[in-house]
């Protein structure tokens, strides 16, 4: 297999060379279990481990390789094992928050070309939740895809409202519903994922993102179980992976997330509440809070019914516990430089 069929373009064919050096080649990283990455290059997979020098290099968790990352290897014992040196930049990522209470940035997974983010058409439909989501995407230059799963568990209506509440939501996110029990859905979602490109796929557990990526790759990779009499599913998967799939596409799975914390996401948040940005532009006072302020744009367009105030909401909510994680991760940050 070509690197280039594992993703290696241009970009990061120019990072090569200016990381890779002294004999050191390049693979990527498919797994990371407990301090073990298993990375692959153009001729086979196998285990390796970081280098004392590399660790010491890092300053936080967010800086050690994670799935989808680069890595400038050395390979010994014929090649059935490796050292880790120098890691590439990212070109593209996904992070969140660690879930509870630890302010910490907790990488997902990197160089992705595109986010699939699953919610179920029953149980999980959570427009804010989907927000999340979206930020944590455009934070990280991915390009967002939203999967409406087990479309056979509601009728043809039904997913019309749901798909018309996420554009009233002012969510313009290309959106392709499907079912993994009769397969509508899946031909749109095979003809969008293209050799050499680097696929995630994330929501919560159960939304059936095992059983979808079993369908893709053609064959029972990935442990499934069933679901419950409500329509819900079970947690199944544990660890991250990146796959490659019959067309040779790559998809990395992910564990379903209890939480999408945000910290830091103020790139994010611009891009993802376009609208509202837009609208506090024709604010009449350049520091409007958006409150009771007279000709306050924002306030006008809820009061018209041009601009939901659930969105509106959902985006102060975002903003300000972005803000607060930063902050308190900032400080963090500087007690550990400080000692």
């Amino acid at each position: 297999m070509e690197l280039s069929r594992l993703g290696l373009n241009s970009w990061f064919g120019e990072q090569v060379n200016k990381h890779c050096q002294d004999g050191l080649r390049v693979a990527r990283v498919t797994v990371v279990d407990r301090g073990w990455y298993t990375i692959r290059n153009e001729d086979s997979e196998v285990l390796a481990r970081a280098t004392g020098r590399f660790l010491h290099s890092t300053e936080s968790t967010c800086d050690m390789p994670c799935v989808g990352d680069w890595v400038c290897v050395r390979y010994r014992d014929d090649g059935s094992a490796a050292t880790i040196h120098a890691m590439l930049p990212r070109k593209t990522f996904l992070q969140r928050k660690y879930a509870g209470k630890r302010i910490e940035i907790q990488m997902v997974a990197s160089n992705i070309d595109v986010a699939f983010i699953v919610q179920s058409c029953h149980y999980d439909f959570n427009v804010s939740r989907l927000e999340r989501y979206l930020v944590m995407a455009n934070e990280g230059g991915v390009e967002p895809v939203l999967i409406l799963s087990k479309t056979d568990l509601v009728n043809a209506d039904r997913l019309e409202e749901l798909i018309a509440e996420i554009r009233t939501g002012g969510i313009n996110t290309r959106i392709i519903s499907i079912s993994n029990v009769n397969g509508s859905g899946l031909d749109q979602l095979e003809e969008l994922m293209e050799q050499g490109k680097t696929y995630c796929i994330v929501g919560s557990s159960g939304v059936g993102k095992s059983t979808l990526i079993n369908k893709l790759i053609g064959q029972e990779t990935l442990k499934t179980r069933p679901v419950s009499e409500s329509g819900e599913g079970r947690h199944t998967t544990v660890r991250r992976q990146l796959l490659i799939l019959k067309q040779g596409a790559m998809l990395i799975d992910t564990p379903g997330m209890r939480e999408v914390g945000l910290l830091g996401a103020s790139d994010g948040m611009d891009e993802n509440f376009e609208d509202i940005h837009t609208l506090s532009r024709n604010c009449r006072f350049s520091n409007c809070r958006h409150t009771k302020e007279p000709g306050c744009a924002i306030v006008q367009a809820i009061e018209d019914g041009k601009l939901q105030s659930e969105h509106y909401q959902n985006y102060l909510k975002l903003k300000a516990e972005s803000e607060c994680n930063e902050m308190s991760y900032g400080v963090k940050r500087k007690k550990k430089k400080t000692f």
